[in-house]
């Protein structure tokens, strides 16, 4: 039995070992590739790389083969979601009436590791022949792939990870890196901000994050108020009649002036007469929000000073409410 749990023991220690050297040959990988960035050619052909993704008029065709193609789909994806129109092209279906899909007004991103994949041979030969950009990403800038391309990113050698140096993956983890970069440039070049994600992300946690206060605050009739010569009870019926808690207490012009709570309400009804004007008993300068204020954020402000609802104004006026309890039904929470 000692012997048993010995040897489970050692053979645990080996796997974590193997899974550690793994790590440490791509992180070495990674830091070849920062190298090569930082020090060779592949700086320059990286800036024009991202200037002709960013003018095109068109797509961005990824494409790449066994591995690479996984890679390049994922690159295509990472792409579409942050604002760069992109899709994925097999390079087997590209062979068989799909090169109909690339047009002029393209960039073709091809994924090729040793640059002399044979299925890649059509999209070469197509956007060599209709002048389409064809950028190739390859650590052989030699290779067919490599001399095809209008412009070349060549990717420092590196060594793979698996104990035959057979299986990709150092240079699919350079691969996906290099394509990151590239969609993260394209997203600063673009200005591409939280809310444009939004547009493409509206469902699911990362929706719901992106949420924005305006678009699930009460606005209009749905926001309690009165103004700042209401009595207490005319404040006390307008909370009543809404769904918030509280009021808001706004001047001639609609500008917030103060808010007056259910809190509020209970610690001077016993000792005030309720026909006091709502200016004694409000409370002034509540906090509020914009409307483009991430919902997310909102629900900070909440917790962190122990309150439920939060009063929303646009330009200097008052424009919404909105509760923690709406931020929770929005799937923020």
């Amino acid at each position: 039995m000692i012997d048993d749990d010995m040897n489970s023991v050692l053979s645990q220690a080996r796997h974590s070992a193997s899974a550690l050297k793994t790590l440490k040959i791509e992180l070495d990988a990674l830091n070849a590739l920062r190298t090569a960035l930082e020090t060779t050619g592949l700086r320059e052909e990286v800036d024009r790389a991202i200037q002709a993704l960013a003018a095109t008029p068109g797509r961005v065709i990824v494409t790449g083969m066994g591995k690479s193609g996984h890679i390049a789909r994922k690159i295509a994806a990472t792409m579409r979601s942050t604002g760069t129109s992109a899709l994925y092209l097999h390079p087997g279906e590209a062979s068989h009436g799909d090169l109909g899909v690339i047009t002029k007004q393209d960039v073709v991103l091809a994924i090729t590791w040793s640059g002399e994949t044979a299925e890649l041979g059509d999209i070469l030969h197509y956007c060599n022949r209709y002048g389409v950009t064809l950028i190739v990403a390859t650590s052989h800038p030699d290779s067919t792939a490599g001399r095809a391309a209008d412009i070349c990113l060549a990717m420092p050698p590196v060594r793979e990870a698996c104990p035959n140096a057979l299986a990709p993956t150092s240079s699919t983890t350079l691969q996906l890196v290099l394509g990151d970069a590239l969609a993260v440039a394209l997203i600063e070049a673009r200005g591409f901000s939280s809310s444009d994600f939004y547009v493409f992300h509206p469902g699911g946690k990362l929706g719901s994050q992106l949420v924005t206060v305006g678009e699930i605050m009460g606005v209009g009739e749905a926001i309690p108020r009165v103004g700042r010569d209401a009595s207490l009870t005319s404040a006390t019926l307008e909370m009543s009649h809404k769904r918030y808690g509280c009021t808001a207490v706004v001047d001639e012009d609609e500008r917030l002036v103060g808010a007056f709570t259910d809190g509020d309400l209970r610690r001077c009804i016993a000792v005030h007469d309720l026909n006091d004007n709502i200016g004694l008993h409000m409370s002034p300068n509540p906090l509020t929000v914009l409307p483009e204020t991430l919902a997310s954020e909102a629900l900070h402000i909440l917790n962190e000073n122990a309150i439920s609802v939060l009063f929303v104004e646009q330009d200097g006026k008052l424009a919404g409410i909105i509760h923690m309890h709406d931020i929770v039904r929005a799937g923020v929470a």
